[in-house]
């Protein structure tokens, strides 16, 4: 797949997503946007592919929100409609049944962040700024930040970002448990590739499975999503691989899995 904003590597069943715009520092615009949706598109039907690994080109940013020059020329019909196809690119990002990590590689400020929250996993450089400054343009979060901070740290600590546009760092990201883990910047990409190879060495389907079951809180209440849990654990027993899991560790062996 050949792109003009994205830069793509695939390398031992690991994706590799690089915004690439360094001059702009990443910002987002509508060809990132439309060149977001066809990779995802191309991610689920893949089976090259079992993890992906979102982060930004240079040193200084993931990405550093959208481009406000494109969004000064907008109505409010258009703008609608810029934060409606946006939201839906980030829901096929968050609904991927492949794991998606960010390796947040500096600053993820407005669209970024909201980019950041839609992954799986978050990873960051010790030089990673997060937040929520549109306010200070007027706006609000368009790109899902009114939903997912708040469902992530509660809703009155999302609120003080969000109102305030105050931005916080890497240290505060890993308190609140917006990032799992904070990495030195030389480190920061070697440590989340370890990361994603391990989860490519698992069986696909127990993978899939696990990402639609927890994201299912999102969308279930607890006793729904328990049934769900509980259908999704018996379609394993179907699998080839959850034979082959469970002989090798009775045969005190590693097990070979083939994603079948």
């Amino acid at each position: 797949m050949e792109f003009t904003s994205l830069l793509l590597n695939i390398e031992n069943s690991v994706a590799t997503l690089t915004i690439n715009r360094p001059d702009k520092l990443n910002a987002l615009n509508s060809v990132i946007f439309s060149e977001l949706d066809s990779v995802f598109k191309f991610f689920k039907n893949s089976d090259e592919v079992k993890v992906i690994i979102i982060t930004g080109a240079g040193e200084k940013a993931f990405v550093a929100g959208a481009d406000i020059k494109e969004l000064n020329t907008l109505n409010a019909v258009q703008a609608k409609t810029l934060s409606e196809n946006g939201q839906r690119v980030f829901d096929l990002i968050e609904g991927s049944e492949k794991p998606v990590i960010a390796a947040v590689n500096g600053f993820a400020l407005g669209g970024g962040c909201e980019l950041a929250l839609a992954c799986h996993i978050r990873y960051c450089s010790s030089n990673a700024k997060f937040g929520q400054p549109e306010i200070n343009l007027g706006l609000i979060p368009g790109y899902g930040g009114t939903q997912r901070l708040p469902r992530l740290i509660n809703t009155g600590r999302a609120l003080e970002f969000i109102l305030s546009g105050d931005i916080f760092d890497a240290n505060e990201a890993f308190r609140l448990g917006v990032v799992s883990r904070v990495f030195e910047p030389s480190e920061l990409m070697t440590k989340t590739k370890e990361f994603a190879l391990k989860l490519a060495s698992k069986p696909l389907h127990a993978l899939r499975f696990n990402v639609k079951t927890a994201n299912s809180i999102n969308n279930l209440h607890l006793t729904q999503g328990l049934q769900y849990e509980a259908v999704t654990f018996g379609m394993c027993f179907e699998t080839e691989d959850f034979k082959e899991g469970t002989t090798a560790f009775l045969e005190k062996r590693k097990p070979v899995f083939k994603d079948k």
